[in-house]
Protein backbone atom coordinates (compact mmCIF):
# COMPACT_ATOMS: atom_id res chain seq x y z
CA UNK A 1 0.00 0.00 0.00
CA UNK A 2 1.61 3.23 -1.14
CA UNK A 3 1.40 6.16 1.26
CA UNK A 4 0.94 8.77 -1.46
CA UNK A 5 -1.75 6.98 -3.43
CA UNK A 6 -5.27 7.32 -2.00
CA UNK A 7 -8.33 5.22 -2.63
CA UNK A 8 -10.85 6.70 -5.04
CA UNK A 9 -13.26 9.06 -3.30
CA UNK A 10 -16.23 11.21 -4.10
CA UNK A 11 -17.99 13.91 -2.11
CA UNK A 12 -21.62 13.58 -1.10
CA UNK A 13 -24.16 14.65 1.53
CA UNK A 14 -25.58 12.45 4.27
CA UNK A 15 -28.97 13.41 5.68
CA UNK A 16 -29.11 13.16 9.47
CA UNK A 17 -32.76 13.89 10.16
CA UNK A 18 -34.93 16.91 9.45
CA UNK A 19 -33.08 19.45 7.33
CA UNK A 20 -29.66 18.64 8.82
CA UNK A 21 -26.95 16.92 6.82
CA UNK A 22 -23.26 16.12 6.90
CA UNK A 23 -20.76 16.68 4.12
CA UNK A 24 -18.98 13.37 3.53
CA UNK A 25 -16.31 11.75 1.42
CA UNK A 26 -16.95 8.23 0.21
CA UNK A 27 -13.86 6.04 -0.24
CA UNK A 28 -13.88 2.79 -2.16
CA UNK A 29 -10.77 1.02 -3.45
CA UNK A 30 -10.84 -0.38 -6.97
CA UNK A 31 -12.43 -3.81 -7.06
CA UNK A 32 -14.22 -3.48 -3.73
CA UNK A 33 -17.53 -5.40 -3.96
CA UNK A 34 -20.81 -3.69 -3.13
CA UNK A 35 -21.30 -6.21 -0.32
CA UNK A 36 -18.12 -5.03 1.46
CA UNK A 37 -18.41 -3.70 5.02
CA UNK A 38 -19.61 -0.11 5.38
CA UNK A 39 -17.56 2.09 7.75
CA UNK A 40 -18.66 5.43 9.18
CA UNK A 41 -15.42 7.34 9.87
CA UNK A 42 -14.66 10.44 11.99
CA UNK A 43 -11.41 12.43 11.66
CA UNK A 44 -9.04 13.71 14.34
CA UNK A 45 -8.45 17.30 15.52
CA UNK A 46 -8.95 17.39 19.30
CA UNK A 47 -12.64 18.32 18.73
CA UNK A 48 -11.69 21.81 17.49
CA UNK A 49 -9.86 21.20 14.20
CA UNK A 50 -9.60 18.75 11.36
CA UNK A 51 -11.51 18.33 8.13
CA UNK A 52 -12.38 15.79 5.46
CA UNK A 53 -8.91 16.09 3.94
CA UNK A 54 -7.32 15.46 7.37
CA UNK A 55 -9.27 12.23 7.61
CA UNK A 56 -8.08 10.99 4.23
CA UNK A 57 -5.06 8.94 5.41
CA UNK A 58 -7.07 6.77 7.81
CA UNK A 59 -10.21 6.65 5.65
CA UNK A 60 -8.07 5.58 2.70
CA UNK A 61 -6.29 2.94 4.81
CA UNK A 62 -9.63 1.45 5.90
CA UNK A 63 -10.94 1.50 2.33
CA UNK A 64 -7.85 -0.33 1.11
CA UNK A 65 -8.41 -2.87 3.88
CA UNK A 66 -11.63 -3.86 2.15
CA UNK A 67 -14.44 -1.48 3.15
CA UNK A 68 -16.58 1.27 1.71
CA UNK A 69 -15.83 4.25 3.96
CA UNK A 70 -18.10 7.23 4.52
CA UNK A 71 -15.97 9.89 6.24
CA UNK A 72 -17.93 12.74 7.85
CA UNK A 73 -17.14 16.43 8.28
CA UNK A 74 -18.70 16.87 11.72
CA UNK A 75 -19.22 20.27 13.46
CA UNK A 76 -16.36 21.48 15.64
CA UNK A 77 -16.05 23.11 19.06
CA UNK A 78 -16.23 25.67 20.54
CA UNK A 79 -18.99 26.81 18.18
CA UNK A 80 -20.56 23.38 18.55
CA UNK A 81 -20.05 21.89 22.01
CA UNK A 82 -20.92 18.42 23.29
CA UNK A 83 -23.30 16.83 22.40
CA UNK A 84 -23.96 18.63 19.08
CA UNK A 85 -21.43 16.75 16.95
CA UNK A 86 -22.38 13.46 18.58
CA UNK A 87 -26.11 13.90 18.00
CA UNK A 88 -25.58 14.93 14.40
CA UNK A 89 -23.24 12.02 13.63
CA UNK A 90 -25.61 9.57 15.32
CA UNK A 91 -28.33 10.79 12.99
CA UNK A 92 -25.91 10.21 10.15
CA UNK A 93 -25.10 6.71 11.38
CA UNK A 94 -28.78 5.78 11.51
CA UNK A 95 -29.36 7.18 8.03
CA UNK A 96 -26.32 5.33 6.73
CA UNK A 97 -27.69 2.04 7.99
CA UNK A 98 -31.19 2.72 6.68
CA UNK A 99 -29.84 3.67 3.25
CA UNK A 100 -26.87 1.27 3.18
CA UNK A 101 -27.92 -0.11 -0.20
CA UNK A 102 -27.14 3.34 -1.64
CA UNK A 103 -23.69 3.55 -0.08
CA UNK A 104 -22.60 -0.10 -0.18
CA UNK A 105 -24.86 -3.19 -0.27
CA UNK A 106 -28.10 -4.29 1.36
CA UNK A 107 -26.23 -6.91 3.40
CA UNK A 108 -23.17 -4.81 4.23
CA UNK A 109 -22.16 -4.90 7.89
CA UNK A 110 -21.83 -1.49 9.57
CA UNK A 111 -18.79 -0.31 11.56
CA UNK A 112 -17.77 2.95 13.22
CA UNK A 113 -14.17 4.15 13.14
CA UNK A 114 -12.09 7.14 14.07
CA UNK A 115 -8.77 8.45 15.23
CA UNK A 116 -8.05 10.63 18.29
CA UNK A 117 -11.14 12.85 18.87
CA UNK A 118 -12.87 11.04 16.02
CA UNK A 119 -12.32 7.78 17.90
CA UNK A 120 -13.97 9.36 20.95
CA UNK A 121 -17.06 10.09 18.86
CA UNK A 122 -16.94 6.61 17.30
CA UNK A 123 -16.82 5.00 20.76
CA UNK A 124 -19.71 7.20 21.90
CA UNK A 125 -21.71 6.24 18.82
CA UNK A 126 -21.24 2.59 19.75
CA UNK A 127 -22.62 3.36 23.22
CA UNK A 128 -25.60 5.21 21.76
CA UNK A 129 -26.34 2.44 19.27
CA UNK A 130 -26.37 -0.08 22.12
CA UNK A 131 -28.57 2.10 24.31
CA UNK A 132 -31.10 2.81 21.58
CA UNK A 133 -31.05 -0.71 20.17
CA UNK A 134 -30.11 0.50 16.68
CA UNK A 135 -28.45 0.62 14.33
CA UNK A 136 -26.76 -2.79 14.71
CA UNK A 137 -22.98 -2.40 14.64
CA UNK A 138 -20.57 -5.13 13.60
CA UNK A 139 -17.61 -3.40 15.25
CA UNK A 140 -15.73 -0.26 16.25
CA UNK A 141 -12.23 0.69 15.09
CA UNK A 142 -10.52 3.06 17.53
CA UNK A 143 -7.07 4.40 16.64
CA UNK A 144 -5.37 6.37 19.41
CA UNK A 145 -8.73 7.22 21.00
CA UNK A 146 -9.08 10.43 23.02
CA UNK A 147 -11.21 9.22 25.92
CA UNK A 148 -10.16 10.81 29.22
CA UNK A 149 -10.61 14.55 29.94
CA UNK A 150 -8.59 14.22 33.17
CA UNK A 151 -5.35 13.95 31.15
CA UNK A 152 -3.57 12.45 34.14
CA UNK A 153 -2.02 9.32 32.63
CA UNK A 154 1.68 8.53 32.60
CA UNK A 155 1.83 8.58 28.79
CA UNK A 156 0.40 12.11 28.80
CA UNK A 157 2.89 13.22 31.45
CA UNK A 158 5.79 11.59 29.60
CA UNK A 159 4.83 13.61 26.52
CA UNK A 160 4.80 16.76 28.68
CA UNK A 161 1.17 17.26 27.71
CA UNK A 162 -2.02 17.75 29.65
CA UNK A 163 -1.43 21.22 31.08
CA UNK A 164 -3.01 24.48 29.97
CA UNK A 165 -1.91 25.19 26.42
CA UNK A 166 -1.80 21.52 25.51
CA UNK A 167 -3.94 20.91 22.43
CA UNK A 168 -5.78 18.01 24.10
CA UNK A 169 -6.46 19.97 27.29
CA UNK A 170 -7.68 22.94 25.26
CA UNK A 171 -9.69 20.66 23.00
CA UNK A 172 -11.48 19.01 25.92
CA UNK A 173 -12.23 22.40 27.49
CA UNK A 174 -13.70 23.80 24.29
CA UNK A 175 -15.64 20.62 23.52
CA UNK A 176 -17.19 20.20 26.96
CA UNK A 177 -17.65 23.84 27.92
CA UNK A 178 -18.06 22.94 31.61
CA UNK A 179 -16.25 20.31 33.63
CA UNK A 180 -19.43 18.54 34.74
CA UNK A 181 -20.08 17.36 31.17
CA UNK A 182 -16.92 15.27 31.41
CA UNK A 183 -18.85 12.89 33.64
CA UNK A 184 -21.22 11.98 30.82
CA UNK A 185 -20.34 8.55 29.38
CA UNK A 186 -20.97 9.74 25.82
CA UNK A 187 -18.50 12.60 26.31
CA UNK A 188 -15.79 10.53 28.01
CA UNK A 189 -16.40 6.82 27.33
CA UNK A 190 -13.49 5.76 29.55
CA UNK A 191 -15.51 6.94 32.56
CA UNK A 192 -18.61 4.96 31.61
CA UNK A 193 -19.74 2.49 34.27
CA UNK A 194 -21.66 0.40 31.78
CA UNK A 195 -19.74 -0.98 28.83
CA UNK A 196 -21.45 -4.35 28.47
CA UNK A 197 -22.99 -5.52 25.18
CA UNK A 198 -21.02 -3.17 22.97
CA UNK A 199 -19.90 -4.01 19.44
CA UNK A 200 -16.50 -5.76 19.17
CA UNK A 201 -13.58 -3.33 19.23
CA UNK A 202 -10.20 -3.00 17.58
CA UNK A 203 -8.17 -0.59 19.72
CA UNK A 204 -4.77 0.45 18.35
CA UNK A 205 -2.26 2.75 20.02
CA UNK A 206 1.54 3.02 20.08
CA UNK A 207 4.40 3.00 22.57
CA UNK A 208 5.10 6.70 21.90
CA UNK A 209 1.44 7.76 21.74
CA UNK A 210 0.52 10.30 24.46
CA UNK A 211 -3.00 8.78 24.41
CA UNK A 212 -1.61 5.25 24.88
CA UNK A 213 -2.58 4.72 28.50
CA UNK A 214 -6.21 5.78 28.09
CA UNK A 215 -6.46 3.61 24.96
CA UNK A 216 -5.13 0.58 26.85
CA UNK A 217 -7.31 1.32 29.87
CA UNK A 218 -10.42 1.47 27.70
CA UNK A 219 -9.59 -1.83 26.01
CA UNK A 220 -9.10 -3.47 29.41
CA UNK A 221 -12.40 -2.07 30.68
CA UNK A 222 -14.16 -3.43 27.60
CA UNK A 223 -12.62 -6.84 28.19
CA UNK A 224 -13.75 -6.75 31.83
CA UNK A 225 -17.28 -6.12 30.55
CA UNK A 226 -17.00 -9.16 28.26
CA UNK A 227 -16.76 -7.17 25.03
CA UNK A 228 -14.71 -8.83 22.29
CA UNK A 229 -11.58 -6.74 21.93
CA UNK A 230 -8.35 -6.82 20.00
CA UNK A 231 -5.89 -4.37 21.56
CA UNK A 232 -2.61 -3.55 19.84
CA UNK A 233 0.29 -1.39 21.01
CA UNK A 234 2.56 -0.55 18.08
CA UNK A 235 6.29 -0.12 18.61
CA UNK A 236 7.59 3.42 18.36
CA UNK A 237 8.41 5.77 16.94
CA UNK A 238 5.07 6.44 15.22
CA UNK A 239 4.32 10.09 16.08
CA UNK A 240 0.75 9.04 16.80
CA UNK A 241 -1.82 10.52 16.90
CA UNK A 242 -0.46 13.43 14.82
CA UNK A 243 0.82 11.10 12.09
CA UNK A 244 -2.68 9.73 11.55
CA UNK A 245 -3.70 13.00 9.90
CA UNK A 246 -0.63 13.32 7.65
CA UNK A 247 -0.04 12.13 4.09
CA UNK A 248 3.68 11.28 4.03
CA UNK A 249 5.66 10.75 0.82
CA UNK A 250 7.14 7.55 2.26
CA UNK A 251 4.90 4.91 3.82
CA UNK A 252 5.51 4.77 7.61
CA UNK A 253 6.42 1.44 9.18
CA UNK A 254 3.11 1.18 11.00
CA UNK A 255 0.86 1.59 7.96
CA UNK A 256 1.15 -1.94 6.57
CA UNK A 257 0.59 -3.73 9.90
CA UNK A 258 -2.36 -1.48 10.81
CA UNK A 259 -3.90 -2.05 7.39
CA UNK A 260 -3.66 -5.82 7.91
CA UNK A 261 -5.18 -5.56 11.38
CA UNK A 262 -8.10 -3.55 10.06
CA UNK A 263 -8.59 -5.96 7.16
CA UNK A 264 -8.69 -8.95 9.54
CA UNK A 265 -11.10 -7.17 11.88
CA UNK A 266 -13.46 -6.13 9.09
CA UNK A 267 -13.55 -9.69 7.79
CA UNK A 268 -14.18 -11.30 11.17
CA UNK A 269 -14.59 -9.03 14.23
CA UNK A 270 -15.55 -12.05 16.32
CA UNK A 271 -12.77 -14.27 15.01
CA UNK A 272 -9.82 -15.73 16.86
CA UNK A 273 -7.89 -12.46 16.61
CA UNK A 274 -10.61 -10.74 18.62
CA UNK A 275 -10.20 -13.18 21.50
CA UNK A 276 -6.68 -12.03 22.35
CA UNK A 277 -7.93 -9.77 25.17
CA UNK A 278 -4.45 -8.57 26.07
CA UNK A 279 -1.97 -5.82 25.35
CA UNK A 280 0.82 -6.75 22.98
CA UNK A 281 3.05 -5.20 20.39
CA UNK A 282 3.52 -6.03 16.74
CA UNK A 283 6.41 -5.36 14.43
CA UNK A 284 6.30 -4.29 10.82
Amino acid sequence: MSANVSSNWTEDRLRTGGDAELRVRVYRAAGTPRSAPLVFHLHSGAFVAGCLACGEPVASLIAKAGATVVSADYPLAPEHRFPEALNLTFGGLRALYKERAKWAGRTSSLFVAGEEAGANIAAALALMARDQGAPPLAGQILLSPMLDPCLATRSIRDAQAGSVGCKWADGWHRYLGTADKGAHPYAAPLGSRRLQNLAPALVVTAEDDPLRDESVAYAKRLVACEVDVREIVLPGPTNWPDALGLRPNVEPDWMGPVGRLVSEFLANPLGSAASVHSEHSIRA
